[in-house]
Parts: structure tokens; C-alpha cells; sequence
């Protein structure tokens, strides 16, 4: 699949609306257009993540994995079910089970490292854990997103539930055993 992006600005949005992957005009306000929105938010986000040091090795390989795997939700979203399957010859790009098995993959294999919970964990910790719990707060609320599309693909919403997950067993390693824990009452006492 090759994309082309000749011209950044098309004046098409001016009014607006915007085009969806099928071409149909929706309000920049839709349902749709907020989540694949919010997604491109999380994936500017795990950009931002990329940057700083403390990673702890291979996140990083599978950090921008993901980011491509978010331009594919991306995709998914921005054509309605129905547009262009079953008969098209262009088909559409459609997040896959697969998908969502290796980041279940990468959650088991994480968690195994890591101590079991005994309290909630703060956000915080090593500069790269505070991005990860970033980066799982707006995935959180790009599945909150994908839920109000009608007609989203199940397998979206299970892609984004098992990255946030994974963002947050991420930013356990990388906090390496020292992480912010919730004391309830702390500052009652």
C-alpha cells in the first residue's frame, strides 16, 4: 500500500467537515474523526516517549511497532465497516487478532519481570515511566473514543484496551521495582 501526499493543504476542512477514507464529508466533530483523532494524539505521544533516556532496552523497538501498528487503527478508523469490504477490489485496512495477541504477548512477558501489586501505582517514577503513564491515560481515552463509533471494528477497541495495559506493565519496568505507590488517607492522618 503506498501513499502519496503531494499537497500538505487542500482547503477541503476550511468549512468544517472532512473527508473519511471512503470519501464521504463528515463534521471534524464526528465520533469517528475524535477517535482516530485521539489516536494520532497517542501516537505523537509514544513520539515524545521515544526521546528520553531511561528506556529500558527493546521498549523502544516495540514502541515504534506500535506507532505504525496506531497509523493502521488510524486507517481502520477512518473508513466505515462496509466501505470498500466485500467486493471492493482496494479492500481496506483492518487492525488484525494478531495485532492485539502480540501486544498480549508483550504484556506476559513484561509482567513476568515484574513484582506483584500490592497497592495502585502513582503516575511518576523515572522520566521514561512518567511518559509511558501519559501515553496510557490517552490511550484510555482514545478507547473511550473508538466505543462511541457505532460501527468501529472490535478489534480496535481490543487493540487499544491491551496497549494500555502494556503502556502501564511499560511503565512499571521502567520505573525497574521503585514506583510511586497510592497510600490511601496519606495526608488525612
Amino acid at each position: 500500500m503506498t501513499v502519496n501526499l503531494t499537497r500538505i493543504y487542500t482547503r477541503l476542512g476550511d468549512d468544517g467537515q472532512t473527508h473519511l477514507g471512503d470519501m464521504s464529508r463528515v463534521p471534524k466533530t464526528d465520533a469517528r474523526i475524535e477517535a482516530y483523532g485521539t489516536v494520532d494524539e497517542l501516537n505523537s505521544q509514544i513520539g515524545v516517549t521515544l526521546t528520553v533516556d531511561g528506556l529500558p532496552a527493546g521498549y523502544a523497538d516495540w514502541l515504534r511497532r506500535i506507532q505504525n501498528d496506531l497509523f493502521d487503527v488510524g486507517a481502520d478508523l477512518s473508513v466505515p465497516q462496509g466501505a470498500g469490504d466485500g467486493g471492493d477490489e482496494r479492500g481496506r485496512l483492518r487492525v488484525r487478532p494478531e495485532q492485539v495477541t502480540w501486544l498480549e504477548q508483550r504484556c506476559d512477558e513484561v509482567n513476568a519481570t515484574l513484582t506483584p501489586l500490592k497497592s495502585f501505582v502513582l503516575p511518576g517514577g523515572t522520566q521514561a515511566a512518567a511518559h509511558l503513564h501519559v501515553c496510557r491515560t490517552v490511550c484510555r481515552r482514545a478507547e473511550r473514543r473508538v466505543i462511541l463509533v457505532e460501527d468501529a471494528n472490535a478489534e480496535v477497541l481490543r487493540y487499544l484496551n491491551r496497549l494500555s495495559d502494556l503502556l502501564f506493565i511499560l511503565s512499571r519496568g521502567a520505573n525497574a521495582g521503585d514506583e510511586p505507590l497510592w497510600q490511601p488517607g496519606l495526608s488525612q492522618a
